[in-house]
């Protein structure tokens, strides 16, 4: 009602959001420089490299995994199977081993598993002691192999 009033008596003003994105990340087709009524400033985006515009292109199409304990442990056991050495760092691209850090990650997972024991479900339950068994036989073959 107040703005109608506003509006009437020729005081009023306009709230225009010139934000370029929407709440959920999505690029608006009213964004001030298209906007009628905008400044008509253009901003220059900033350069990225190709693997930040692949890594967000990739974010944007395919939406994250439901955060739950499975997801939890299996990204805890990715992570451990990168430090021996089984598959590439998504950031360099090379094989980089550490069985260090390998080991403290097979480490943290055993600790969840002591921790939440009895308070996880049948399939949460089998999924950490088979990637604890996994991890730890990929674990000593790495230690054999140094």
């Amino acid at each position: 009602m107040a703005e109608e009033e506003e509006q009437k008596q020729g005081k009023g003003f306009t709230v225009q959001d010139r934000r370029r994105f929407s709440e959920t990340g999505e690029s608006r087709d009213d964004s001030p420089s298209s906007a009628p009524g905008g400044d008509g400033v253009q901003t220059k985006p900033t350069e990225e490299s190709p693997s930040q515009a692949s890594t967000q292109t990739q974010a944007q199409e395919s939406p994250l995994p439901e955060i739950n304990f499975s997801t939890f442990v299996i990204s805890l056991s990715t992570q451990a199977l990168m430090h021996l050495g089984e598959m590439e760092n998504p950031l360099t691209g090379k094989v980089e081993p550490d069985v260090l850090v390998a080991k403290q990650m097979i480490d943290i997972i055993g600790m969840l598993r002591e921790k939440t024991r009895g308070n996880l479900n049948a399939g949460e339950d089998r999924l950490i002691e088979d990637i604890l068994f996994d991890l730890r036989m990929k674990y000593v073959e790495a230690v054999k192999k140094r």
